[in-house]
């Protein structure tokens, strides 16, 4: 006899032996995972949102001062409030989605939660990276069109400005704000696909196997 025949036989026999889940207990399993995925997702929104507010009282003298002294510090007020109530909205459809998912009594309902989620978990990302996209983008604008406050700024807080011409300096300045902007959107990007993205791709594989029991 082949020996791919007798391993054949033998993984058959050992199938025999494992014990046959019903559509109860698959569904509740995957019931069971998918509750857990969200809430983590909740969870970990809880914590960036702390991690932000910790980050705005860590916000350096300089970095205030300069707000303050290029007119743009009622701006980035108003910003902040307005981003922390987006923050708190995606947090409640968070807790709001995890409860819907926990309460579920058909395949359906679960496999329309999930999806529910994961739309919601993209829509925070988007916001997050676009916005803070965004912002970068309308500061430097309004700080290339007040170059004058820019370069009294500078003039008076750089002890190496006597060194280079003010349009040198504000060349240096703005390559600068464009290398730490990449880099700022970049880690964002990193940070939300290996967190956000590990967990809807859990969630995107309870939804395969939920479409594979849907009667």
């Amino acid at each position: 006899m082949d020996v791919l025949d007798t391993l054949k036989k033998d993984w058959q026999k050992q199938d025999a032996k494992l014990p046959k889940l019903s559509y109860k207990e698959i569904y509740s399993m995957l019931l069971q995972k998918s509750s857990s995925i969200v809430k983590w997702i909740f969870i970990i929104s809880v914590c960036e949102l702390l991690f932000w507010v910790a980050i705005a009282f860590l916000v350096p003298d300089s970095s205030t001062k300069f707000h303050k002294n290029m007119g743009l510090e009622s701006t980035f007020w108003i910003v902040t409030v307005v981003n922390y109530i987006i923050f708190a909205v995606f947090m409640f459809l968070f807790y709001k989605n995890y409860r819907s998912i926990t309460v579920t009594s058909t395949v359906k309902q679960l496999m329309k939660s999930i999806l529910k989620t994961r739309k919601t978990v993209r829509y925070f990302v988007y916001y997050n990276i676009g916005a803070t996209a965004l912002l970068l983008i309308a500061t430097n604008i309004y700080l290339y069109f007040n170059q004058e406050k820019l370069v009294q700024f500078l003039s008076q807080t750089s002890n190496n400005y006597g060194a280079v011409s003010p349009d040198e300096a504000i060349t240096i300045f703005f390559i600068a704000q464009f290398i730490v902007g990449v880099i700022a959107i970049g880690l964002m990007i990193l940070i939300y696909y290996l967190v956000y993205g590990l967990l809807l791709k859990r969630l995107k594989r309870n939804y395969r196997e939920l479409k594979k029991i849907e009667v």
